[in-house]
């Protein structure tokens, strides 16, 4: 029979087991593979992506959920009785619920009707609660909508700390000192950065990194077609999460960026889709995005290029979108409109 009651003399010794102490310490360090499939040898890009949907919590993030509640501890600003409260698309708000477990902290997810139902129902079990907007912005989306929603809260509920990714300086930082310094560390060459952009936090970190390094390195963002964070977007309707906004974060500085490249929802899809067939990386629709704009890349090319690229989640919260046969449909019919 199970003896729960070992003694001192019989107890195992604790230094003997290598592991980790808690889920926050199997952030970062995430796998750098090459595109080899995608994009053979032979060709003039060799493109690597960083897989950041390896993070405990799905998505890249995981990085600044942790570096945020990290500091704002250190700081004193976060306590016991703090209670987390952030607009999301999905990805922030499972984080912020993975690591609110692990603070033993409240967190309130402001979401819209665009949220996955994958992404709602993690959130929702790993225990935020969830406050719905349903009412779009004068930009044709729910951002702004979402962000009152978030000041309205904020007045509500006692210890409500907003964490406000698009202008938290820690949202940056954590990838900075996350993916940029990973891959810094992985690669001796390196001409290109391609990235998808939301609230910035990813690719102004990474980037302001990988310059340190590769000081001559190119940055291409990589938008979504109807979002407005730069000018001369192409007009369009977004249902993908996770990429473009309807709001300029305030974390952005457009002169760090060399490159736009906008890409549409149908597009997007069908390169995750072709990313899954050939390379077996089950991604999230932004991952799609970025592959997309690397295609694109590609022939104007005229020396042999080193490409980087951030995949910022997993396939499996887009299976209502992105692998969903009806709605890939539904955003190719809208799109020819």
């Amino acid at each position: 029979m199970f003896n729960a009651g070992l003694s001192t003399a019989t107890k195992p010794d604790s230094g003997s087991v290598r592991c980790h102490a808690s889920l926050m310490d199997c952030i970062g360090r995430t796998p750098l593979v090459r595109l080899s499939r995608l994009f053979p040898e032979g060709g003039l890009a060799e493109v690597y992506a960083k897989l950041e949907m390896m993070n405990p919590g799905g998505s890249m993030k995981d990085r600044p959920a942790r570096h945020i509640v990290e500091e704002a501890w250190k700081q004193g600003i976060l306590h016991e009785r703090s209670h987390l409260i952030e607009s999301t698309s999905g990805n922030l708000g499972i984080a912020l619920a993975m690591i609110g477990r692990l603070y033993g902290l409240e967190v309130t997810c402001v979401v819209d009707p665009n949220i996955s139902s994958t992404n709602l129902k993690i959130m929702k079990q790993m225990g935020a609660r969830i406050a719905m907007v349903t009412e779009k912005d004068a930009q044709g989306g729910y951002l702004h909508t979402r962000i009152e929603k978030v000041r309205q809260l904020l007045i509500e509920i006692p210890f409500g700390y907003w964490i406000n990714q698009y202008a938290n300086e820690s949202n940056w930082k954590a990838h900075y000192y996350g993916a940029g310094d990973e891959i810094a560390e992985s690669m001796d060459r390196l001409d290109l950065l391609v990235a998808g952009v939301s609230t910035s936090g990813s690719i102004m970190g990474t980037s302001r990194r990988l310059r340190e390094k590769f000081p001559n390195l190119q940055v291409v963002g990589v938008d979504a077609v109807g979002s407005i964070i730069f000018e001369g977007a192409p007009a369009g309707n977004r249902r993908l999460p996770g990429i473009g906004a309807s709001r300029v974060p305030e974390l952005l500085n457009r002169a760090e960026i060399d490159r736009v490249i906008h890409v549409g929802d149908y597009e997007s899809a069908l390169t995750c889709r072709e990313l899954v067939r050939t390379e077996g990386i089950f991604a999230g629709g932004s991952s799609g995005s970025v592959v997309a704009a690397i295609r694109r890349l590609i022939p104007e090319l005229d020396r042999p290029t080193r490409i980087v690229t951030l995949l910022p989640d997993r396939g499996e919260r887009y299976m209502d979108l992105v692998y969903d046969d009806d709605w890939l449909e539904s955003v190719r019919e809208r799109e020819i409109e």
